[in-house]
């Protein structure tokens, strides 16, 4: 197997990885979810979809029980799930301290709207390390599990894409970035992994695993010179 281009961008999802606001997320939407469908399906028609945009999963839920919920939903639930996290959420533990020891141009791309990932960055105090550029769901027409908003990222930092090394928590994220042939770590710390995801991003091909923010670093320099 020929060596792996050196890294020179890196590029961090938002919501587990710099903030653990998927639990918060996930449990408002099967709250107002089982208002309206058989709460003891929900946990089946949900299953493996955070990283997701809402919309998306939303429309999951109707095609599976053959019923469309009540006009202005998902407008509801963004406004609700907007304030309950920036009530609750707090950043991943150790997520300042590793990005800021890593010397590689960062940005961050998030199938989030642009303002929840302004806040994100703001609450994690990563908003001037981030030196290449936020990207969020609104800047593409196919959000991911598609590669476009990877893809914009390294276009903008000028960077190709084999050499830009990713840092995701879901499923959804590390397809688009597998697709936008970029190298991927998978990140296992937040609230609302389960035990078996590991597994399950090891099948996606993710060869690296982490449970801690401190481990990023050390792995982060193995991987920027193609030596692992």
């Amino acid at each position: 197997m020929p060596p792996k281009p050196p890294i020179e961008l890196l590029i961090c999802d938002c919501d587990g990885v710099l903030i653990d606001s998927e639990i918060i997320a996930e449990h408002h939407l099967h709250s107002a979810l089982a208002e309206h469908y058989p709460a003891h399906e929900l946990d089946v028609v949900l299953a493996g979809t955070f990283g997701l945009q809402t919309a998306d999963i939303i429309a999951r839920a109707e095609a599976h029980f053959d019923k469309p919920l009540p006009d202005g939903f998902l407008e509801k639930n963004r406004a609700i799930t907007k304030a309950l996290i920036r009530e609750k959420v707090q950043p991943i533990p150790g997520v300042h301290e590793a990005l800021m020891q890593i010397d590689l141009p960062l940005a961050v791309a998030s199938n989030s709207h642009a303002d929840a990932v302004a806040f994100a960055l703001q609450r994690c105090e990563l908003v001037e390390r981030v030196n290449v550029g936020a990207f969020s769901a609104d800047q593409v027409e196919r959000p991911k599990p598609a590669p476009d908003l990877y893809l914009l990222a390294a276009e903008r930092a000028g960077v190709d894409p084999s050499r830009c090394l990713v840092v995701e928590d879901s499923a959804t994220g590390v397809t688009a970035a597998l697709t936008a042939g970029m190298q991927v770590i998978g990140f296992l710390g937040a609230s609302h992994i389960p035990p078996e995801h590991g597994e399950t991003l090891g099948q996606l091909g993710v060869h690296h695993l982490i449970g801690r923010m401190s481990e990023l670093p050390a792995l982060v320099e193995r991987l920027r010179h193609g030596s692992d």
